[in-house]
């Protein structure tokens, strides 16, 4: 794995955390074990700012890059977006078909 940067996020298809990385849970974690990640993501995505920060929850989610997309949408780093699930009604699916 090559050297990793502070607040790195990456796939990782396993079901522990490699030994210096944490899930991007959303959890609280305290400034005084974290301060160099806090000094780079602060309070974004949640915590007090004074013992502690939250890390980016990514639960059903895929991170984006800030600012405006094509379409116009600005997002803001940190902001959630989207829905777990959506409902696609006959008319939004283009005619298709599968070989068998």
């Amino acid at each position: 794995m090559a050297q990793p940067y502070v607040g790195e996020i990456r796939m990782f298809a396993g079901n522990f955390a490699p030994n210096g990385w944490m899930f991007c849970e959303g959890q609280t974690l305290p400034i005084s074990e974290n301060d160099v990640l806090f000094q780079l993501i602060g309070t974004t995505y949640g915590g007090d700012g004074e013992e502690t920060f939250n890390l980016p929850n990514l639960a059903s989610r895929v991170p984006i890059h800030m600012g405006t997309g094509p379409d116009g949408t600005t997002y803001q780093i940190g902001e959630m977006a989207g829905t777990e699930q959506e409902t696609l009604t006959v008319q939004q699916i283009p005619a298709h078909s599968h070989a068998v």
